[in-house]
């Protein structure tokens, strides 16, 4: 794979697999972990993770780890995070197979356990000779005759979990499905177009409204604290993430970050390291006097991996269903 993406729609996925003389697109993972490699973006670590995941309609969705210098370690995007919150922004409910091209640490597969049946999910890891550019032979390829043996199921990588299971009622929507927050803003923004400068208030408009619809879809179950965010280019495409949180608070996915996959994902940022700098605008929608509150850490990311961006907050409210 010359241009490896982070989107592979089926019908071409199963041609790859044919091309390469491959059984099935399942054979074909461990081919696209290793070309996705190239799209992380490991500045820190120099460690690059990539995770491949074919779903139920036979998609295949793409995951790498991002790393941002000038922040904390803990505002870092783990590839398997990544995968995720790209499956939520092309909604998918069922995620079967995953090939990853390093152990997931305990971080990820925590993470893993938003998904509803995550202890399922077939997990296959590749080997490497200790050189994080040059990945060995895979232990035991995936036939279709060894398949049990090459998989693993995600309860062997965490076999005691902790997750939505201990804490939430049965029927509480997970990651990857429906979430409807009834959340409508506070107070109405300014119609006058203030909030980035070079846009239209139509442009801004919807710059809010995109960060009230991711939170409206953001799964927050454990604090009740929903939050989206929107961020605009430099040509006025939108990109929207929605705060996403893990049973074990940590691992949860920030909606800067969310946003920041949205825009590598579906829009212009498949540059260079730089191509942050094409963000010139985002806007927050959150709750007033949350407790978890994102202004101040979505403030921080935005003004480091992009200084020019204008950041605005929203303020927003249960409505009367």
């Amino acid at each position: 794979m010359d241009h490896p993406k982070f989107v592979i729609e089926a019908s071409e996925a199963e041609t790859m697999a044919e091309k390469l003389g491959l059984k099935s697109v399942v054979h074909l993972l461990p081919t696209i972990v290793r070309s996705a490699q190239k799209l992380a973006r490991a500045p820190i670590s120099n460690f690059t993770v990539a995770a491949a995941g074919l779903c139920a309609d036979g998609r295949v969705f793409v995951g790498v780890n991002l790393e941002f210098p000038g922040l904390p370690l803990h505002h870092s995007v783990h590839a398997e995070q990544f995968l995720i919150t790209n499956l939520s922004l092309h909604p998918q409910t069922r995620l079967e197979n995953v090939v990853v091209s390093a152990y997931p640490c305990g971080h990820c597969r925590q993470f893993f356990q938003e998904i509803r049946g995550a202890p399922n999910i077939q997990i296959f890891v590749l080997q490497n000779d200790g050189g994080n550019d040059k990945l060995g032979q895979m232990n035991g390829y995936p036939d279709d005759d060894d398949r049990k043996v090459s998989f693993k199921p995600l309860s062997y990588f965490l076999p005691h979990r902790f997750g939505p299971d201990d804490l939430l009622d049965k029927d509480v929507p997970l990651i990857l499905e429906t979430q409807e927050n009834f959340l409508v803003l506070d107070t109405e923004m300014n119609q006058n177009g203030n909030l980035c400068n070079g846009f239209s208030a139509l442009e801004e408009r919807g710059l809010v409204d995109a960060a009230l619809e991711a939170a409206n879809r953001s799964h927050a179950p454990y604090s009740g604290c929903p939050s989206g965010v929107a961020v605009i280019d430099d040509q006025g495409q939108i990109y929207k993430g929605s705060y996403m949180e893990s049973a074990a608070h940590n691992p949860s996915m920030g909606p800067a970050q969310a946003a920041i996959i949205a825009f590598l994902v579906t829009g212009r940022g498949g540059g260079g390291g730089g191509c942050y700098d094409k963000i010139v605008g985002a806007v927050l929608v959150e709750k007033q006097g949350a407790l978890v509150k994102q202004e101040d850490t979505v403030r921080l990311f935005l003004s480091t991996v992009s200084p020019k961006c204008d950041f605005h907050v929203f303020h927003c409210k249960s409505s009367s269903r």
